[in-house]
This record gives C-alpha cells, structure tokens and sequence, in this order.
C-alpha cells in the first residue's frame, strides 16, 4: 500500500492522530498533518499532498463536531447559512490561489497573529458564553466572517480552524465550548470547497486519503473528550500556545524559509 516502509506508515498515522487531537482541541492540526506528509512522500504532487490533508481534516473534524454538539446544543440556523459562505468563499480561494501570488498575504500573516494574540491576552474572551447582538445581526456578522475565512482557508490555509474559533469568541460573545461546533462546522465547509476544487483538477489518492483520515478521526476523538471534560479554561490556553506556534512558523515560512 502506498509503498510505504512500516516506519513511514507508522510515522504518517502517528502524525495524523496527534493532528486531530490537536485540531478537535484548538485547531490547527494541518500544521502537523501538513508537513508530515511533504517529508514522507516528497514525490507526490504538493497539490494531492494537499488535498489529502483537507480529507482528513474533514473527516477527523465531523467526528469533533458531533460530539461537541451532543455537549451543547448548536445554532443550526447561524451554522447552515454561515457554512455555505465560507464553502463557496474557499472555493473561490482555492481557485484564485492556483491564478494569483500569495507571498504579500503570507508576509502579512504573522503580523496579523501577533496582533490578534495580544489583543486577546488582554481580553476574558472564550471564558464566558455572553452572544453580542441579536439572531438577524448574528447570522449576517456570522455569514460574513465565514466568507473572509473561508476564502482564506481556500487561498492559503494554515490556522483557518483557529481564526473561526477566534472569530466566534471574540466578535460572536460565544465561550469555547459553545463555539467549538460551529466552528468545526465551518472549517468541514471551507476544507470541503478547496478540496472540490482538487478533486475537479484531479489532485487526489483515495489510499493515502483514507489512511489518513481514520487515524484523523481517532485523535479528534480522544481531543473533543478532552476539550470537554476540562473546559473553557483549557481550550483558551492551549488556543494562545496554539496561535503562539502559528505566529513562528508563518514567520519562518515568509521571511527565513
């Protein structure tokens, strides 16, 4: 399968459980999953390496977001209407990004971290469930919000689980918990746009993928139990740890890669 030595095999489903771990907990797990796959099979297509990891993403996050909407009931309606904006952003994203540059967005990037964690250390955001604005203003803030992270989860990618759940936190009121399935839902619908448009260009194997994906779908669920049973305190903690590594590596690819 995949002519893969046992080490390599090992190493990829290793990598991929602790990707949906991490992923289920705080987002974030394509850091892990990414880079895993480029090492083991530098011959494949960065673009099949790429899709596979949003397959494994979205099945590994499903499992996430069901057992977070059996914790706490979900805003179907803000979901719904909010999903399809970040779906059909990210493909738009994702097309544009095989059209246009995106080394002035990935110079801009850890800035932008930067400037959000300090912004949120200062903040008690996450640790208190208190919605800011009424179902009619919530669902267009929340539709809009998808659309610009969708688009960039198509367009570039890394830590677009992270931003939605930053997003519901910080501008929606929502607390952790009460954010993590919607924002797991959105991220299912951005990863499932850009990967529509892999499959239509034709990057995609279906072994590798599905691989990948069960060891995905184990680690999302040991993370999810986890990120319940310890709570908002937790999850905004390992949330800062989170974006303080998304802030080296955007670094390190943009400026020293």
């Amino acid at each position: 399968m995949l002519e893969l030595s046992v080490f390599d095999l090992s190493l990829l489903l290793a990598c991929a459980l602790f990707a949906g771990l991490v992923d289920s907990i705080i987002g974030g797990g394509g850091m892990i999953q990414v880079p895993a796959l480029f090492a083991v099979l530098p011959g494949f297509p960065p673009a099949t390496l790429l899709s596979v990891n949003k397959f494994g993403s979205i099945i590994g996050t499903i499992g996430s977001a069901i057992q977070y909407s059996r914790a706490n009931k979900s805003p179907w309606g803000l979901v719904i209407i909010s999903s399809a904006f970040a779906f059909f952003a990210s493909v738009a994203g994702a097309y544009l990004v095989t059209r246009l540059p995106t080394e002035w967005l990935r110079a801009a990037l850890p800035f932008l971290l930067i400037a959000l964690l300090i912004f949120n250390i200062k903040s008690s955001a996450g640790l208190v469930h208190a919605p800011k604005h009424d179902h009619r203003k919530q669902k267009a803030i929340a539709s809009t919000g998808a659309g610009i992270i969708g688009f960039y989860d198509g367009f570039l990618g890394p830590g677009a689980g992270a931003f939605y759940k930053l997003f519901y936190t910080r501008v929606l009121g929502f607390d952790f918990l009460r954010s993590a399935a919607p924002a797991k839902y959105l991220n299912i619908a951005s990863n499932l746009g850009a990967l529509c448009v892999f499959f239509y260009l034709g990057y995609f194997d279906w072994k590798l993928g599905l691989l990948m994906a069960s060891a995905n779908l184990v680690g999302g669920q040991i993370g999810t139990k986890i990120a319940i049973k310890h709570g908002n305190a937790f999850i905004r903690k390992g949330f800062f740890i989170l974006v303080t590594i998304l802030i080296i590596k955007t670094f390190y690819d943009a400026f020293l890669k």
